[in-house]
């Protein structure tokens, strides 16, 4: 690891810390509208911003990346202009100066941020017929990656391979997004328009169970963290919805509170009972799945336009960050207010 590690004592990972005042970022502008953050998984003070110009309808993206440097930041370390808008960005969890971005033109695009301009994007990929709306790198097996579009496919990704490893189609609408276990290296989760949740296994050749989770269209699902058979999902209907795959006919939990469409959901890497949500009611969230009814502990009402983006930080416990079309991305811890640096 790197920096000052401390044991935070409330989870499994060795690595973590809890946050402090100084990790907390000034808001970021950036020239197109905002679309997703990740934070590295290897450095705590970086992390990735995904932006499309003009709402994404149409024009070209940017994938940013910022950090900390000298005790002052965010700086711009690495900018990569793309014809398209991007939708969505991973990190690679091999190889810390490795991302790859999602693409509205159906391309998926890796950049190395050690590399010179010219030797990016270090590879181009383009089988997706329609826009490619979520990235996912595996957090296990670390040398694979999904990307979901609105082809209604996912593709299996390994950098060194010259294509797509698999292409899996069951979905009959637009795939939303796609979310690794984080304990089996084969397993992974999918969201489409078509109102389901699909899990799969790369040993099997089909899926290998399906969700009817919302009457309306599911933008987003997550694992727990800790628990292998929990799983969440986001949807149009507005609400929130926890998963036992064991019994996958009702859901554990319904979440009620956000006005609009829940955009994305992501368990926390710290807490086994901690989910946070954003939404096109320009909100972000913070729940408590334990809770009776999936309790709401705090709605963050910073962003002046549609809440898109969001990330929980792996290496320090409670510092978050959430984008959106204002064109702002904000890094805080979660018991503050981003507003106030």
């Amino acid at each position: 690891g790197k920096g000052r590690w401390e044991r935070c004592g409330t989870c499994a990972l060795r690595h973590c810390r809890v946050s402090k005042q100084e990790d907390v970022m000034a808001p970021l502008r950036t020239p197109f509208q905002g679309f997703a953050v990740r934070f590295s998984p290897f450095e705590e003070d970086k992390l990735a911003v995904a932006t499309s110009q003009n709402f994404g309808i149409i024009g070209n993206g940017k994938q940013h990346v910022m950090a900390k440097r000298g005790g002052h930041g965010p700086v711009e370390i690495a900018a990569y202009d793309t014809a398209d808008g991007i939708y969505d960005c991973a990190w690679s969890e091999e190889n810390e100066n490795v991302l790859v971005s999602a693409s509205g033109d159906g391309s998926i695009k890796a950049w190395d941020v050690s590399a010179p301009a010219q030797a990016n994007p270090l590879r181009s990929y383009h089988e997706h017929t329609h826009e490619v709306y979520s990235v996912a790198w595996n957090l296990v097996g670390r040398d694979i990656f999904l990307s979901a579009s609105w082809d209604n496919s996912l593709k299996l990704w390994r950098l060194d391979a010259p294509g797509s490893l698999r292409t899996f189609k069951e979905h009959t609408y637009c795939v939303y997004a796609a979310a690794w276990s984080p304990s089996q290296a084969d397993v992974f989760a999918s969201a489409s328009g078509d109102c389901t949740v699909k899990l799969w296994d790369l040993r099997a050749p089909t899926s290998t169970l399906t969700i009817p989770a919302h009457d309306y269209e599911v933008l987003s699902t997550d694992w727990n963290k800790y628990n292998d058979h929990m799983l969440v999902s986001g949807s149009v209907d507005k609400t929130i919805r926890v998963w036992d795959t064991r019994l996958p006919n009702r859901p554990v939990t319904t979440m009620v509170g956000h006005k609009y469409a829940v955009r994305r959901v992501i368990c926390s890497p710290h807490r086994e009972n901690i989910l946070l949500s954003c939404s096109y009611d320009m909100s972000v969230c913070l729940w408590d799945t334990m809770a009776r009814d999936g309790e709401m502990v705090r709605r963050y009402d910073h962003h002046t336009e549609f809440a898109v983006g969001i990330d929980m930080s792996v290496l320090v416990e409670g510092l978050v960050a959430s984008t959106g079309w204002d064109g702002l991305t904000y890094v805080w811890h979660l018991s503050q207010d981003p507003r106030v640096v």
